[in-house]
């Protein structure tokens, strides 16, 4: 099947799922989305927590990827990745973020934004301990974003690793480790028909989060 500039244009899809009013939602952002979140679970969707992160570089350029979700509490969003990789660089550079969730079956969005820390060593250290010995020496074997001649160099790389750390307990590197969005703003996007969504924002101002209505 050839893919045509009009079977794109004509692709469209009527939301009718759910409707959202500033009289649904909670006072709490946090508490709003691990209320959606868990419409998520139920639903089933796969890996709900899946989530791109957008960041800039140093010319101001954006970048963006996808990255799991792997906690969060009225402090942020939290992710875990090569603090020597292209988004850690760039995090460095400039430490804010956006985070986007979509959850099709539910016909939702969510987006995040905020300014990105380092968590502790001490946090970073109990995931690391918790995560498959395969994950552990995936994490020390790949040089997250550098160019490598081809894929055997990984897979030698984790052979090595395997028979190295075999029966003995894996350290986490001191490259990898976990990051921390605080949110400033979160947006709420339900489809709705017509493309006349409803999109809700909650800004973080003086100690207290404002809700607004944002039009489609």
């Amino acid at each position: 099947m050839k893919v045509s500039k009009e079977m794109i244009q004509n692709l469209r899809q009527d939301y009718k799922a759910a409707e959202l009013s500033e009289q649904d939602v909670v006072k709490n952002p946090i508490a709003q989305f691990e209320k959606w979140f868990e419409d998520a679970v139920k639903a089933e969707i796969f890996e709900p927590n899946v989530m791109t992160l957008a960041t800039v570089d140093k010319s101001a350029r954006p970048n963006a990827r996808i990255v799991l979700l792997k906690g969060f509490d009225n402090d942020g969003f939290s992710f875990y990745t090569n603090y020597l990789s292209q988004k850690g660089k760039e995090i460095k550079k400039n430490p804010y973020a956006c985070l986007v969730f979509f959850w099709g079956e539910l016909e939702r969005q969510v987006r995040i934004e905020g300014k990105i820390e380092k968590l502790d060593k001490e946090t970073s250290e109990q995931y690391f301990n918790s995560r498959p010995q395969g994950s552990q020496i995936g994490a020390i074997a790949s040089p997250q974003s550098q160019v490598i001649p081809n894929r055997d160099v990984l897979e030698q790389k984790v052979e090595e690793l395997t028979q190295q750390y075999e029966g003995k307990t894996i350290p986490k590197p001191a490259h990898w480790g976990g990051y921390i969005v605080k949110p400033t703003a979160i947006e709420f996007w339900q489809g709705r028909s017509n493309r006349l969504h409803d999109r809700i924002k909650y800004t973080f101002n003086n100690g207290s989060w404002k809700i607004e209505r944002l039009a489609p």
